[in-house]
C-alpha cells in the first residue's frame, strides 16, 4: 500500500480529482484529501452534487473504502501531510487552480493544501500538479515553469484522441491513467498508443 496526497481545487475539471481518489482507493492506496471551499462549488455546478451536507457527500462519492481515505481541513496544520516527518509517496493536485499553482510556485503556504506541496517539493517527493485553464498567460507559464525548476511535474488536463474517445468518461479515464502512468501506478484505464492497455 502507498500514501498519497489529493488535493481538489476550484479549477474546472473536479471529476478528474474525484476519479484519481476512487482509483487510488481501489488498487488498495491510502489517500489524504484536501478539498478547498470552492471544490464544493464545482461539486455542485459541474457534477450536480448536493453540497448541503458535506461529510455525506464524500462518503458517497469519493469514498471508497473505509480505511483507505482521510479527510484533512485547510487549516489543520496539525495534520500529519504537514509535515516533512511525514513520509507518503507523493502528492497530485487535481485539478489545480492557478491561484493554487502560483502560491506552490513561488513558496507561499497559507493553508495546508499549499504546506503539504511545498513539504512535498522540499523533501524531493513527486509532486504532480493538474492544471485546467485555457487560455493561459504569461503568470500562469511563468509559475509553471517555476513549479517545474523546483521538482514539480505539470500534467495539464489536455485529453488525447489517438484512443478514440466515445464518452467523456473515456476522456477523463485518459488523463487520471496518465497521472497514475506518472506515479508508477500500473493501471489500464485507456488505450494507449499502438492498442494496448
Amino acid at each position: 500500500m502507498k500514501k498519497f496526497v489529493v488535493g481538489i481545487t476550484g479549477a474546472s475539471g473536479a471529476v478528474y480529482g474525484v476519479r484519481l481518489v476512487q482509483e487510488l482507493q481501489k488498487q488498495g492506496h491510502f489517500v489524504h484529501l484536501l478539498l478547498t471551499e470552492a471544490s464544493f462549488q464545482v461539486f455542485r455546478e459541474e457534477l450536480g452534487w448536493d453540497t448541503s451536507d458535506r461529510q455525506q457527500l464524500i462518503n458517497e462519492k469519493l469514498k471508497v473504502q473505509e480505511d483507505l481515505l482521510a479527510i484533512h481541513s485547510l487549516r489543520d496544520f496539525k495534520a500529519p501531510i504537514a509535515s516533512g516527518s511525514y513520509i507518503c509517496d507523493g502528492m497530485i493536485i487535481i485539478p489545480c487552480s492557478m491561484g493554487t499553482l502560483a502560491k506552490i510556485a513561488n513558496g507561499i503556504s497559507s493553508n495546508v493544501l499549499e504546506r503539504a506541496a511545498d513539504v512535498t517539493l522540499k523533501e524531493g517527493r513527486k509532486l504532480i500538479v493538474v492544471p485546467r485553464e485555457t487560455p493561459f498567460n504569461l503568470n500562469h507559464l511563468e509559475n509553471m515553469k517555476r513549479l517545474m525548476l523546483a521538482g514539480g511535474t505539470i500534467i495539464p488536463a489536455m485529453p488525447g484522441f489517438y484512443h478514440r474517445p466515445q464518452t467523456i468518461d473515456d476522456i477523463v479515464q485518459f488523463l487520471v491513467g496518465k497521472v497514475m502512468d506518472s506515479l508508477g501506478i500500473k493501471n489500464d484505464l485507456y488505450t494507449r498508443w499502438g492498442g494496448e492497455r
